[in-house]
């Protein structure tokens, strides 16, 4: 009885003392975008949900690796190409990303004065903003009139920010609008100056980063011939009957399976050697 009364004492008392030895923390919430679906937006699909790209690709896959299999009646090769269509869609999307990516790092800068430029003349921040619908890069002007249309309707800085930031999908567009969204909270004379040197070092980066991927651009081309040489060579070797009925024993499709994964490998590696580091988004 003694024990137990000591025991419940030290938990009472732990209880007592545990909001100053455990104090609450205030969770941020999560973002509910998905990395996939922040490709889907650059990539100019952002009305098209995550289930959909998914039922896409196993509709490809399907499509892809039924007609291997008709055409070269070897069962490894049907999943080559299962796996090859499953992967197209994320394939397509993910060199649209890239492209809008690309296109969107040279025009930011110029963006960027043409925002110094309003804000220099008097316009007032929201105005500024929307009119880069006008004068910014045909990429950006659907996404920056959806914001002059919103801001117009509800008057409401922040959730348009807010809306803006989800539409480009963009590292550096969370870095302006955030820029943005603390001047006019707090003020600031100094955004003009902060807002050039921004688009400076944007020129900078852009400059450096183009001089390396033009570098790089052998390892990719390396990865991509290196993985679809073998692979068409077997597709040809496959129309003889003696090779296709040596690929359709199990030991064939065997190999053929341990060679899908180690092209697979392969090329990601591959590809990760030659990929540079990409900004994360801020403020999500």
């Amino acid at each position: 009885m003694r024990i137990a009364l000591g025991v419940a004492l030290a938990v009472g008392l732990l209880l007592v003392a545990s909001p100053w030895l455990w104090p609450r923390r205030e969770r941020k919430p999560r973002s509910t975008a998905s990395p996939l679906a922040d490709r889907l937006a650059r990539a100019g699909l952002s009305g098209i949900p995550v289930r959909t790209l998914v039922a896409v690709s196993v509709l490809a896959a399907a499509a892809v690796g039924g007609l291997a299999l008709a055409v070269t009646a070897v069962p490894g090769l049907g999943l080559a190409g299962a796996a090859a269509g499953a992967a197209a869609p994320g394939a397509v999307i993910a060199s649209r990303a890239a492209a809008a990516r690309r296109a969107a790092r040279a025009a930011w800068p110029d963006l960027i004065d043409h925002l110094v430029a309003a804000l220099r003349s008097g316009v007032p921040m929201p105005d500024a903003v929307a009119g880069l619908s006008a004068t910014g890069p045909a990429a950006f002007r659907d996404a920056f009139a959806a914001f002059g249309t919103g801001y117009r309707s509800t008057g409401n800085f922040d959730l348009c920010v807010d809306r803006l930031k989800e539409q480009l999908a963009d590292p550096v567009a969370d870095r302006l609008l955030e820029t943005l969204r603390m001047a006019r909270e707090v003020g600031g004379t100094e955004l003009p100056s902060v807002l050039r040197a921004l688009g400076g070092h944007l020129r900078q980066e852009a400059a450096a980063r183009g001089e390396l991927e033009a570098r790089q651009g052998w390892v990719r081309g390396a990865a991509k011939l290196g993985v679809a040489a073998p692979w068409a060579v077997l597709a040809l070797l496959s129309t003889r009957e003696e090779a296709a009925a040596a690929y359709a024993t199990p030991s064939g499709i065997t190999l053929l399976a341990g060679a899908l994964v180690v092209s697979a490998v392969a090329y990601r590696l591959m590809l990760a050697a030659g990929r540079l580091p990409e900004e994360r988004r801020w403020f999500r």
